[in-house]
């Protein structure tokens, strides 16, 4: 079911704390483990790409570790991160953070990396790889146990405004490996800073997270499962207006609600 209005645009306020020396529309990731804070510095002008409004892009990432001492991993002059704000997760239930990121080459695009500290260095520890040529870009949509096996993986979409193509990569502690795609998404408007247009929630109650993105168009909401290893559609919603606002989930499995803004000033809830 699809219902219009009744809920306040300020729901999709982002909260964000600006880093200093950091990007002027970047912000700084919280967490709580090993890693208590990340946020990319180092602005620069080297990659025009612009996808996300500007031509500014970081040439490094910097954490803050629980001891309160700081590292930063410097790009060479090939790479920036494409990127606004870093994720903080434990992705392969080590106990330790890693930091996923966006990091995209001047010469063959965006891939996945990730990141992580071994004796107070902020170190890379994997990525998937660059997409193949430059000016082409991809957009994290989650990070969950979209598997149900008890480790996280990391959902994106690749080439989100050229018939964009989801992604579900896991990450071993020492590589990234893509183990399921499908062509037909988007989880972006170009040149646009909101990256956070997809959500995730338990859909069909099977007690596994699920993931819920706009179609390649942003005319559709498309409910999608990883379950088995494979990307399976379990409901399609047509919107009357793209996708334009974050993607929120609210409730729980057995009242699942989803609720978006549209490139026409309409505010969308969408459960079942």
């Amino acid at each position: 079911m699809v219902s219009l209005g009744g809920t306040s645009a300020s729901i999709f306020a982002e909260q964000c704390r600006r880093a200093p020396g950091g990007l002027p529309d970047g912000c700084i990731a919280s967490g709580s483990g090993d890693v208590r804070a990340a946020w990319y510095t180092s602005p620069t002008d080297r990659y025009r790409h612009a996808i996300l409004g500007d031509a500014l892009e970081a040439g490094a990432l910097t954490v803050q570790l629980a001891s309160g001492a700081q590292t930063t991993f410097t790009l060479p002059d090939s790479l920036v991160f494409e990127d606004r704000t870093p994720r903080l997760a434990d992705l392969d239930g080590d106990g330790r953070t890693e930091i996923v990121t966006i990091r995209s080459s001047t010469r063959s695009g965006g891939s996945v990396a990730v990141y992580g500290v071994r004796r107070e260095t902020l170190v890379e520890l994997g990525a998937t790889p660059f997409i193949g040529r430059p000016n082409r870009w991809l957009n994290v949509a989650g990070i969950a146990d979209f598997l149900g096996r008890g480790d996280l993986q990391v959902a994106f979409v690749e080439t989100p405004h050229i018939g964009g193509t989801l992604k579900l990569a896991t990450f071993d502690g020492h590589s990234m490996q893509v183990v399921a795609r499908q062509n037909g998404f988007s989880n972006h408007e170009i040149r646009s800073r909101e990256q956070r247009l997809a959500a995730i929630a338990d859909i069909d109650g099977d007690g596994t997270v699920d993931l819920a993105l706009p179609d390649a168009r942003r005319t559709n909401l498309e409910l999608v499962s990883f379950a088995g290893g494979r990307i399976e559609t379990l409901a399609s919603v047509a919107l009357p207006s793209p996708v334009a606002l974050p993607v929120l989930s609210e409730g729980n499995r057995q009242r699942v609600r989803f609720v978006t803004g549209l490139a026409n000033g309409q505010i969308v809830s969408i459960q079942r």
